[in-house]
């Protein structure tokens, strides 16, 4: 009985690794968005780091752990919550690389997550069935995203002109851009770097548009 209780106590990998996920979330981060920051390679926390090539278990190294409380500016003992709270309010949204987002099987007919390669964060904010959230990489979409931020962007919420955005193409494209005016024929955004023209895409080309509706900054 006494060996069954202790065993119960013991720290799991998934636990370990869950609550990294929450302080990530906690922070307003992906798990590489964390890692960056703490100083670490961006792809310590990834999840294909937590399972070696031949199916072991790799736990991340305390000083690594202790570096990403660092950088979430969290003590011990948060996190040691964050490693009891198996559920907190159990609202998660799939999360994805934008980088990722214009891969084939990426997204369904109607612009939600679908296929292989999503993981999971905790919303820091209300959402509905329809939110999903993707992780920046690069400077691509500076001055308005930076590398390791992470945008919240749901299908739920109205889109209204001076919105930021997201849209796909039918052939693939990802798009995040400023929406300047929507018609039945065409849809006009402006890119974040004001240097940039403005683009036309027309309703026949666009697979869908969804608002960013939150960003980690």
């Amino acid at each position: 009985m006494v060996k069954q209780a202790k065993a119960q106590r013991m720290l799991t990998h998934d636990q370990i690794w869950a609550a990294l996920d929450r302080l990530a979330a906690r922070a307003g981060l992906s798990p590489s968005g964390l890692a960056k920051r703490a100083g670490l390679d961006p792809t310590t926390f990834n999840k294909s780091k937590r399972v070696t090539s031949d199916g072991r278990e790799r736990w991340p190294s305390t000083e690594s752990v202790a570096k990403a409380l660092a950088a979430a500016d969290c003590s011990i003992d948060i996190f040691a919550r964050l490693i009891g709270d198996d559920s907190g309010d159990g609202r998660t949204v799939p999360l994805l690389g934008f980088a990722q987002a214009g891969a084939s099987g990426a997204f369904d007919e109607q612009g939600l997550p679908s296929g292989k390669g999503w993981s999971e964060i905790a919303p820091p904010v209300a959402e509905d069935n329809s939110t999903f959230a993707l992780a920046i990489s690069g400077d691509a979409l500076l001055p308005a995203y930076r590398d390791g931020d992470v945008i919240l962007v749901s299908h739920g919420a109205p889109i209204r002109k001076g919105d930021r955005v997201v849209a796909k193409t039918k052939t693939g494209e990802v798009i995040a851009a400023t929406l300047k005016r929507r018609t039945a024929k065409a849809v006009d955004v402006q890119p974040f770097d004001a240097a940039r023209p403005e683009r036309k895409v027309a309703a026949s080309d666009l697979a869908w548009i969804a608002r960013i509706v939150w960003t980690s900054q």
